[in-house]
């Protein structure tokens, strides 16, 4: 019984001291600072700039646990591998093992991007580097600058950025790269560790990863030879005391030119050229689809039967895209109509091994298959059909269908365009007819006769007409006034609109100063998407008639005067045309007439575009109203890190325009050495 009593004793006695030293253990504060800061490089084996290493094996050591992200996508090794090296994170450690066998005395460089992030708050370590050399020493030259898309100025992601020492104009197509490293998020890209000499430099959107460029590649190309070179500078560094006063020093360091490359991707567009895809498209058509648009009409001609090497054009009407790459041939002639099988030569050109245009031929059969309906479906239908045909019912007769572009309200420029179900063989301007309703009375009024929009396009017509504004129209077109191939008529249709008042619209003009020759101005909905097009002309651009709305605005050099934008072409060494942003949205009210002045190198080019409608918008870090950052894109009022300008538009702060302190700029010079910029430099 005394047992019993002490064990009991010790057990509560025991439960207690377990409850007290649980009541007083300290668990983790909460609601601290996040941890906003990335990891710190410590240390490495071999060391960084390492000479005369000789192992595959590299250990990189930080000051917290790590992670690697993306290793496929963001981590480039120059010189390029052929097999990608294996990067894992252990612990605080990465750790890198060399595939390919290191060539002796070779400069090597592992990029990473950002791909290196602590493990718990995926803080990002940007613009990480390792080097080291298997010889007596490492070459330390440096080239940087961005990559845009060309024809909008969107930042280049990951793109793939190269060099050769290799000057041929071949090297591109035919071996990888010299040294290679990727842009980063906001465009930029450092290729580090050049050897002294000369270099040609592109970018490539290298989607097979073979390190040199596809012609169906996206690619960028610098016109000129580049020699890198570095020297010594005295740069100014802010601190920032205990007081929490800024304090300038200044320091030595190297200054690596050139670093403010401009890059432009394009792409060439290239498509083999072949008949991908043809049918026939019931008893009356027959339809061709080609890989790429056709530099020349391709020729169709029969092949056996009566008409055995005659052209079809004369038993057809055809309806084909302006870039001839789809052509729809309208069968006329009744007794080819009725065959089941039809066999076509189909003559086009196409490239050869040497990219020169030859003519090919390729022989196609268009045979005609009924379509199988559903037997119990035709046998009602007939049953149907017999039932009317015994009741005498009036037959119904098929008509040529015909529709137009004028909806209840048009714009004051809007055109006439009537589009028929068939290709048109006649129609009858008299008995088209537009009136004006002027005191309640409706008022013929002469029209611009209707043509055939082009030769290529015989199922549409269109004309242009002066509106009056805030005019009441009626468009009638009378049954019989066109006809189609078939024979068939149209009926009457009928259709009254209004025309939108002058005060309705706003006017925009633009006052541009820095324009060398022929340039065309687009005025860009919110999805960065052209609503009007105008050529400049004594300097100016006038839009007349726009709906209020939010706009930008978008300029290119016309250089081959043909109205369109034009790619570059990399074997003719071409450039694509100059692009430039207006920097700021512009809000049209209506009854307004705005005019702005528009400086194309006012604004340095990374800087045009608005980040409203730019696309490959850079991460940004948002923070709450306590200053906690969550790492989010989330809805948050505050956000520390976004920038205005003096309009209220978002935009990059003229101090920072990376996103973080760098001692470099990137700026526009002339129009016409845009691309050749040389006033940048980038320090160590």
């Amino acid at each position: 019984m005394n047992r019993q009593l002490l064990y009991m004793r010790l057990f509560i006695a025991t439960v207690a001291t377990l409850f007290i030293v649980a009541c007083a253990s300290m668990g983790r504060p909460e609601g601290g600072p996040r941890d906003e800061t990335p990891p710190v490089f410590v240390g490495s084996k071999p060391a960084p700039g390492a000479t005369n290493v000789n192992t595959q094996r590299i250990l990189i050591s930080f000051n917290e646990n790590v992670q690697v992200k993306d290793v496929m996508t963001k981590v480039v090794v120059s010189p390029p591998q052929k097999s990608m090296p294996k990067v894992s994170a252990v612990g605080r450690q990465v750790r890198i093992e060399m595939a390919d066998t290191l060539l002796p005395n070779t400069t090597y460089t592992v990029d990473f991007s950002d791909a290196i992030s602590d493990l718990n708050e995926s803080n990002e370590l940007e613009g990480f580097s390792f080097a080291f050399s298997t010889g007596p020493t490492i070459d330390s030259l440096e080239i940087s600058g961005m990559v845009f898309q060309a024809s909008n100025l969107e930042p280049a992601q990951g793109m793939l950025v190269g060099v050769y020492s290799n000057l041929s104009d071949t090297a591109i197509t035919t071996v990888p790269f010299d040294r290679i490293t990727r842009t980063n998020q906001y465009g930029q890209f450092t290729i580090r560790n050049l050897a002294p000499g000369t270099y040609r430099i592109f970018a490539v959107n290298d989607v097979n990863r073979d390190n040199k460029w596809d012609r169906s590649e996206d690619v960028a190309f610098y016109p000129e030879l580049i020699t890198p070179s570095a020297s010594p500078v005295e740069v100014a560094d802010t601190l920032l005391s205990a007081t929490g006063e800024d304090s300038i020093v200044m320091r030595q360091a190297t200054a690596f030119a050139p670093a403010d490359i401009l890059l432009t991707w394009f792409n060439e567009d290239y498509k083999p050229q072949y008949i991908s895809k043809y049918e026939r498209r019931g008893r009356n058509r027959i339809y061709l689809e080609f890989g790429a648009p056709c530099v020349e009409m391709p020729r169709v001609s029969f092949v056996g039967g009566p008409a055995d090497g005659e052209r079809i054009d004369r038993y057809v009407a055809l309806n084909s895209s302006h870039t001839l790459d789809t052509l729809d041939y309208w069968i006329a002639d009744s007794s080819f109509m009725m065959l089941d099988s039809m066999r076509l030569a189909v003559s086009y050109q196409k490239q050869d091994s040497l990219e020169n245009l030859v003519w090919t031929t390729d022989t196609l059969n268009f045979n005609y298959r009924a379509p199988k309906g559903d037997k119990k479906k035709d046998d009602k239908k007939k049953k149907k059909d017999d039932e009317q045909a015994d009741s005498a019912a009036t037959p119904k007769i098929e008509l040529l269908q015909l529709n137009h572009n004028l909806s209840a309200t048009v714009d004051v420029f809007s055109p006439v365009v009537i589009k028929s179900s068939q290709p048109l063989v006649e129609f009858k301007p008299e008995m088209i007819h537009l009136e004006q309703m002027v005191d309640t009375v409706w008022n013929e009024i002469e029209m611009n006769a209707l043509a055939m929009t082009d030769s290529l396009r015989p199922m549409q017509l269109t004309t242009e007409v002066a509106w009056q504004p805030g005019g009441r129209y009626r468009l009638t077109i009378d049954s019989l006034a066109m006809t189609g191939i078939y024979g068939l008529w149209n009926c009457p249709m009928k259709s009254e609109f209004s025309v939108r008042a002058l005060g309705d619209y706003s006017n925009l003009t633009f006052n541009l100063s820095g324009v060398d020759g022929p340039a065309i101005v687009e005025l860009l909905s919110s999805n960065d998407a052209p609503v009007r097009t105008v050529s400049v002309e004594g300097g100016r651009a006038v839009f007349r008639h726009v709906m209020p709305g939010t706009y930008y605005a978008r300029l290119f050099i016309d250089r081959d005067s043909n109205g369109v934008y034009t790619n570059g072409k990399l074997q003719e060494n071409r450039l694509p045309e100059d692009v430039y942003y207006y920097p700021k949205k512009l809000n049209l009210k209506k009854n307004w007439d705005v005019s702005q002045d528009w400086n194309l190198y006012e604004t340095p080019v990374e800087l045009q575009k608005p980040i409203d409608i730019k696309k490959n918008k850079p991460k940004v870090k948002k923070t709450d109203r306590n200053g906690r950052g969550n790492g989010t894109d989330d809805d948050d009022e505050y956000d520390d890190d976004q920038y205005y300008d003096e309009f209220g538009n978002p935009a990059v702060d003229p101090n920072d325009p990376f996103g973080k302190k760098k001692n470099s700029r990137y700026n526009t010079l002339n129009g016409r050495d845009r691309n050749y910029g040389t006033q940048g430099a980038g320090y160590r």
